[in-house]
């Protein structure tokens, strides 16, 4: 120890920057508060500088937005089903015009000059396109010489036969020319 003499004393360190002595000095922030806090005396903000949000920024996270390609397959996958559908709804009219929905009394109008394929198509009698008429649909498979024997058998007067197989029902249809 040392003994004899005043006692000593040595001021406190200044605060802040050691090596700045003799310049003006920030002032003190409150102990426990933010010193980069918007709006705190002796720190403006400067718009653009990095550190410092802007004022107003949303801080809250933006949605995202809904992926677009979900809007995209639904509207493919309405226009496949109208196609579809559309599809469907030709292919039953079709087929109600030709030889399968002929009855009994119905004029028939041939749509090719192939006598493998003729094409018979149901048409209104009073349409012009009317060239037959029939006499007689029986069910079953007939060749060529069974068709005109029972054709003559169900319809005395008939002048031509026709008969298709192979697309789900068998049948023979018994025609003469169709008079206007």
């Amino acid at each position: 120890m040392f003994s004899g003499g005043p006692p000593v004393t040595t001021p406190p360190p200044p605060q802040g920057n050691p090596f700045a002595q003799g310049q003006p000095q920030a002032p003190q922030q409150p102990h426990g508060q933010n010193p980069f806090a918007q709006g705190q005396p002796g720190f403006p903000q400067q718009p653009g500088q990095p550190g410092y949000p802007q004022q107003g920024a949303p801080y809250a996270p933006v949605p995202p937005q809904p992926p677009r390609r979900n809007k995209f397959k639904l509207i493919k996958n309405i226009v496949i089903a109208v196609v579809v559908v559309g599809v469907a709804v030709g292919g039953y009219i079709a087929s109600r015009d030709d030889a399968t929905s002929a009855a009994v009394g119905d004029c028939m109008h041939r749509g090719s000059s192939s006598d493998s394929n003729p094409d018979l198509e149901v048409v209104d009698c009073g349409d012009s396109k009317a060239q037959y008429v029939v006499l007689a649909k029986v069910e079953g498979s007939y060749s060529a010489l069974t068709a005109e024997s029972k054709c003559s058998e169900e319809a005395k007067d008939f002048q031509y036969s026709y008969t298709e197989s192979g697309s789900g029902s068998d049948f023979l249809l018994c025609l003469k020319d169709y008079e206007k």
